[in-house]
């Protein structure tokens, strides 16, 4: 893989790029404060936009790696930012990354995740150089693994009592997509 860290990407309706400290009342507002939203995350919700702002701190210093990919989601109709998608884990070996995403409740079910996943996995195999890109949600929130279909990845299967959440330790259901897949649905 050729890491070339976080960089803008734009969707018909995003722009993915990277966070900035200004970014704090509007994660907070947008998501971070959402019980909703958290529910099925491994970090729960912030109590204040202190905390966001804390956060983001942390993460800003991350953009120093090139092989950190942390992605703001700004809808540009609104100016604002209203979710994240990132490469939660990373794996050299098998030139493959894990993905992991959330947005604020008021935009659920406007196909805006799809399109950012897609972003995403247009960037990494045509740019990084991955061959593989998966994700994985609770199993008791199918709704995720919809937004992996349609992003063109497939079910693998569940890990039972694999993951741990808001909810605890959880059944975790594995979607993928690899690079020759993602060519041929290109063409």
């Amino acid at each position: 893989m050729e890491h070339k860290g976080t960089v803008r990407l734009e969707t018909e309706r995003l722009v993915l790029r990277r966070f900035v400290l200004d970014d704090a009342e509007n994660m907070y507002k947008n998501w971070a404060s959402q019980e909703e939203v958290t529910r099925y995350l491994t970090w729960g919700v912030h109590d204040s936009v202190d905390v966001t702002r804390a956060i983001l701190r942390s993460w800003l210093e991350d953009y120093e790696r090139e092989d950190c990919y942390a992605w703001a989601m700004e809808l540009k109709e609104l100016g604002e930012v209203i979710g994240s998608i990132s490469a939660v884990a990373l794996h050299p070996g098998t030139e493959s990354v894990e993905l992991g995403y959330c947005m604020g409740r008021r935009w659920w079910g406007q196909e805006l995740m799809p399109e950012a996943v897609r972003a995403v996995e247009r960037f990494l195999f045509e740019e990084v150089g991955c061959l593989r890109i998966a994700a994985a949600h609770d199993r008791d929130n199918p709704k995720s693994g919809r937004v992996m279909e349609k992003a063109g990845m497939s079910r693998e299967g569940t890990l039972r009592a694999s993951g741990r959440n808001n909810r605890g330790i959880v059944d975790m259901v594995w979607y993928s997509i690899l690079r020759q897949e993602y060519e041929e649905k290109k063409s």
